[in-house]
């Protein structure tokens, strides 16, 4: 059987019922579970501490208001960049490869930091629309563009991450089959190519890591525009 290079993306299935909820839950399972010792384990504290840090970095630029989103931003912060690294193991699928999925997460969220402008302060929230000073007869096509800006900000959310999660997925492919094809044929070569694929998966782990930031940062500076 043939397989493409867009196969890897393809949500699983087990006899016709898809499996992307149970692999969107799996990285729960990682987790150490809360127990009642005074000290803990060496992962329990790493996590800790790593969520310590998350929770400071995005709820410094933050006045109390937004401090009631901590526990939402942590923890998608948390899901996501679980999802991004356990999808660059073999064999695995990545669900955040998946606009729809990545769209779920970024319109609901978005639209709820935009309500959130209209109820606590309406006359703010609209001011972004038009900039102050702005001249008359550019009125209407400022507002147009800020309108448009505003709306697209969710699909930017969702295709930015999307985009380098299925960029970096298939380079690391496309240079995974030259390694192995080159192999028997020209064993130099294949063995360049394999020094630069270990360096690309090492670029990936990072862009794993700094799109799960970026997604849940821009998140956060949406809501502080609104509160």
């Amino acid at each position: 059987m043939n397989l493409s290079f867009f196969d890897q993306f393809t949500s699983p299935c087990l006899l016709g019922i898809p499996l992307i909820l149970l692999s969107m839950l799996f990285p729960a399972l990682l987790l150490p579970t809360p127990d009642n010792r005074w000290i803990t384990n060496r992962f329990a504290t790493l996590q800790l501490w790593f969520s310590h840090l998350i929770t400071k970095q995005l709820m410094t630029p933050l006045n109390k208001a937004g401090h009631k989103w901590a526990l939402i931003l942590t923890s998608l912060m948390m899901f996501l960049l679980l999802i991004n690294l356990l999808g660059l193991l073999p064999y695995t699928f990545t669900p955040t490869t998946q606009l729809s999925m990545n769209m779920a997460l970024a319109f609901p969220l978005w639209l709820a930091t935009l309500l959130t402008g209209l109820r606590n302060q309406p006359s703010a929230s609209l001011g972004h629309l038009l900039p102050e000073g702005t001249p008359t007869p550019l009125i209407p096509a400022l507002i147009m563009i800020e309108t448009t800006s505003l709306l697209i900000r969710p699909l930017a959310l969702g295709v930015r991450l999307t985009a380098n999660l299925t960029a970096g997925h298939l380079l690391i492919q496309l240079i995974s089959t030259a390694t192995t094809a080159l192999l028997p044929l020209i064993p130099a070569v294949s063995l360049l190519t394999a020094s630069i694929l270990l360096l690309l998966t090492l670029l990936e782990v990072a862009v794993a890591m700094i799109q799960a930031y970026v997604f849940v940062l821009l998140l956060s500076l949406y809501l502080q525009e609104n509160i």
